[in-house]
């Protein structure tokens, strides 16, 4: 039988996932993909704290809850009996943290979790992790070193530079947002409009389009035909509305298919996500469309479907998804969140671990 009919190859290091923020949906989604879907997660574990998971596992409104399964060892995660959540306690107890609140508290505590489990991923101890939602305001109220910290993507990337002593410069990552239906890469992603435009430099477009280029290719086992989108209306319209297309954006695809890229472009940003998106009748022109900025890019992904979708990092040396979603303070603690973009987020982790691990 195949992943699609419920039965999923075994992972031969544990898949941790991060809790997130205890005050928003993380710990919900968690409890609740467990449930939904006890073969897919099977050798994951929690990285978190093990009351916070307790109390998610009654809000998930299971009868009776799903016991918390405390683990003196990741490892146990992969022997762990069906129908309980393993948990790797993560430092001291969190204490107790009121649902839908900015708290720093809860901001460190997640922190520590994504710290300790892209850790031990580092020194090939996981396959992997799932991060679930944090909270930006509560991770900057935390303190260092996690106030340092826009979100999970510049914490990893920094973690993995530590870890490989090297500059975080010189570690570069990209955010892959997906779906079924659509691949997108972000030349930038946390920044303020101004500045993000002013990133789009030939070099960062050039990096973007190889790290594409190096993921895809692993994963697909061919080379991704990739989309750049252009910047400016009509990618410029050969001038008339900028010429950051044709002076900035073009060079940089045709170095990338000087070094070999299926790379093509600048095409216009209001129709390539179209001829990307691929559909019952089959798939899309493109595997995956590289865009300039945030917006530019998780637009189109979103609208498609957030319950769907995954963030996943390029670039790193090591596999890290999460849900296309926030940590949703206005509907925590009321047992109503939709676990769909975890469940999704595991198995896309579950699919770019398998084959790093025969590797």
């Amino acid at each position: 039988m195949s992943a699609a009919a419920g039965v999923y190859p075994a992972l031969n290091k544990p898949l941790a996932i991060t809790m997130g923020d205890a005050a928003g949906i993380g710990p919900e989604i968690i409890a609740k993909g467990f449930a939904a879907e006890p073969a897919l997660f099977a050798g994951c574990f929690v990285a978190g704290d093990a009351q916070a998971m307790r109390q998610a596992s009654a809000l998930a409104g299971r009868m009776p809850a799903w016991p918390v399964v405390e683990l003196s060892d990741p490892a146990e995660a992969l022997s762990a009996p069906p129908g309980c959540l393993p948990v790797f306690q993560i430092g001291a107890a969190l204490g107790p943290v009121a649902y839908g609140q900015v708290s720093a508290a809860a901001g460190h505590f997640a922190g520590q979790c994504v710290q300790w489990a892209a850790h031990e991923a580092l020194q090939g101890a996981l396959a992997g992790l799932v991060t679930a939602p944090l909270h930006k305001l509560a991770l900057s109220e935390a303190g260092p070193p996690f106030d340092s910290y826009p979100g999970h993507t510049e914490m990893l990337q920094a973690l993995a530079a530590a870890h490989a002593g090297t500059r975080v410069d010189l570690m570069p990552v990209r955010m892959m947002l997906a779906n079924p239906q659509l691949r997108v890469v972000l030349v930038s992603i946390h920044m303020a409009l101004r500045q993000a435009i002013e990133a789009v430099t030939t070099a960062r477009v050039l990096e973007t389009i190889l790290i594409t280029d190096r993921a895809l290719r692993a994963a697909l086992g061919r080379a991704p035909r990739i989309a750049v989108a252009g910047l400016n209306p009509h990618a410029g319209e050969g001038g008339l509305f900028g010429s950051e297309d044709l002076d900035i954006i073009a060079p940089a695809i045709a170095q990338a298919q000087a070094l070999g890229c299926n790379a093509s472009g600048p095409w216009p940003p209001d129709t390539v996500f179209m001829q990307a998106r691929a559909s019952a009748q089959g798939p899309g022109f493109f595997d995956v469309v590289v865009a300039m900025y945030h917006d530019q890019g998780l637009i189109p992904v979103k609208y498609l479907g957030v319950e769907e979708g995954v963030n996943l990092t390029l670039g790193l040396p090591l596999v890290r998804t999460s849900p296309d979603h926030g940590t949703a303070f206005d509907i925590a603690g009321r047992g109503c969140a939709d676990p769909a973009s975890l469940i999704c987020a595991v198995r896309m982790a579950r699919q770019w671990a398998l084959p790093q691990a025969a590797a």
